[in-house]
């Protein structure tokens, strides 16, 4: 017999966003017995983490940390994956939350679907799509076709058209045949496809949707967007990323850089810079980017013999485990640190010029460079609102989600059975986001547990 506290279903979690924070919650709650709706929004889980090439102090490789997971989280039985979908509507409260969930239509059959990769080939508009560099894998730099996976370890491993760049989506007509559905084997290209809804009841929800970075376009004394020798730390990850357009080599445009400058805090700690429409501005540490420079530095330094390296910085916090350390070896490789902010960056014939202060010298600088590395800061999400008004959640007043008391319950939101996972409450490494991720499934057991009855969590293995 149903146990009537579970409204006639078995106990169920609802997880929003399929990064590292979501995988981790999903798997920690799955693991536990229960049943656990992971949703997401792009075609594959993985999240940032997934377009990172090392991680800092270790420099172990990001995608062999996360890959495993990924595919746990496919493969485990009480764990229903809902890639490309997004929660539309949210009912109820704490032990009886009814949700609907928009499953978006890929126009490719799941079922049939084989992943090889023929109908990317045969498209049309081949490397000529460029994604949105805030949410494209490779951050914009790189091009792809109309039907495509985000990248070769998607999970799961099925083409998605994308809508907006799909000749046939947008114009009615794509040659005199169907490129792209002609190539497939599998006859998995399905264009009758439409949006499908799922209701599903659940106990507890929580929300790991991540972060959005900074737009350096807020800063354009800085040429992001002017000079195509202005990047940013996302874009270099991908630069430096053995899965990425250039297989890990730091060319740009065909050129190897020879002088490299980052430059901390673009769109961090920064009080001059207007609120967004969000009403929200960056005047918070982001957290994660003093280590993050510290890492790209040390790769440019590496794969780059003899190229000069400096990094202009405001302080820097190296506050985790074995951060300190590495920051002192970065330096000892020979990376220069330079305090100042620059105030503008210029071009000077082929070479690019950053203009700054040195407060420790209190002199001015200019300082040439090959390439110039924008360490963005993260900001909440852009339908951060969105959701907050779906599941009536308060937000801060950097944006981020409000815990319900910052330091007995930073994973408890102010809604009962509700709880925030990672850096949708405020910025995070990773470490400190599994941490984070694995409290907030802590939290959520204890409502699942609440409503299960003893003894039948063991009895659904």
């Amino acid at each position: 017999m149903p146990d009537p506290r579970s409204n006639g279903h078995p106990p169920a979690a609802l997880v929003i966003g399929g990064g590292i924070a979501g995988i981790q919650s999903a798997l920690d709650i799955a693991d536990a017995g229960f049943k656990v709706y992971l949703v997401e929004r792009s075609p594959s889980i993985g999240g940032r983490m997934s377009q990172l090439d090392k991680t800092f102090p270790t420099l172990d490789c990001s995608s062999c940390i996360l890959t495993p997971r990924m595919v746990d989280v496919s493969r485990h039985p009480n764990i229903e994956l809902l890639t490309y979908s997004e929660v539309s509507q949210v009912s109820g409260r704490a032990g009886g939350f009814q949700v609907r969930i928009k499953r978006k239509p890929r126009y490719v059959d799941a079922d049939k679907c084989r992943g090889c990769g023929l109908c990317a080939q045969a498209c049309r508009l081949s490397g000529r799509v460029s994604g949105d560099p805030g949410s494209d894998f490779n951050a914009g730099i790189a091009k792809r076709a109309a039907i495509y996976v985000p990248f070769p370890q998607a999970v799961p491993l099925i083409y998605t058209v994308d809508p907006q760049a799909c000749v046939y989506l947008t114009r009615g007509v794509c040659g005199k045949t169907f490129l792209c559905k002609d190539a497939c084997d599998a006859d998995a290209i399905d264009f009758s496809q439409t949006e499908e809804y799922l209701d599903v009841d659940v106990e507890t929800i929580v929300v790991a949707t991540g972060f959005d970075v900074f737009d350096p376009h807020r800063r354009p004394e800085l040429g992001y967007g002017v000079y195509p020798q202005v990047i940013t730390t996302l874009e270099f990850e991908r630069l430096a990323s053995a899965s990425g357009p250039t297989a890990g080599k730091i060319i740009l445009n065909g050129q190897t850089p020879r002088e490299i400058v980052f430059i901390h805090c673009v769109g961090s700690r920064d009080r001059s810079l207007e609120q967004n429409g969000d009403g929200c501005s960056p005047s918070y540490c982001s957290r994660v980017c003093c280590m993050a420079v510290a890492k790209q530095a040390h790769l440019a330094h590496d794969r780059i013999p003899g190229a000069k390296v400096t990094v202009f910085y405001m302080d820097v916090r190296a506050f985790g485990k074995g951060f300190e350390e590495f920051y002192d070896r970065v330096r000892e490789e020979g990376v220069l640190y330079r305090r100042g902010n620059p105030s503008e960056i210029i071009r000077q014939g082929e070479k690019l010029v950053v203009r700054a202060e040195d407060t420790l010298l209190g002199e001015p600088v200019d300082l040439e460079a090959d390439l110039v590395v924008l360490a963005v800061g993260m900001q909440p999400r852009q339908d951060a609102p969105e959701l907050a008004g779906m599941l009536d959640l308060e937000r801060s007043a950097d944006g981020f989600y409000r815990e319900s008391h910052p330091k007995l319950h930073t994973v408890e939101s102010n809604i009962p059975g509700v709880y925030l996972a990672g850096c949708c409450q405020g910025p995070k490494d990773i470490p400190d986001t599994v941490a984070h991720a694995k409290a907030a499934a802590s939290a959520a057991m204890i409502l699942l547990a609440n409503s299960h009855p003893i003894g039948a969590v063991h009895a659904n293995h």
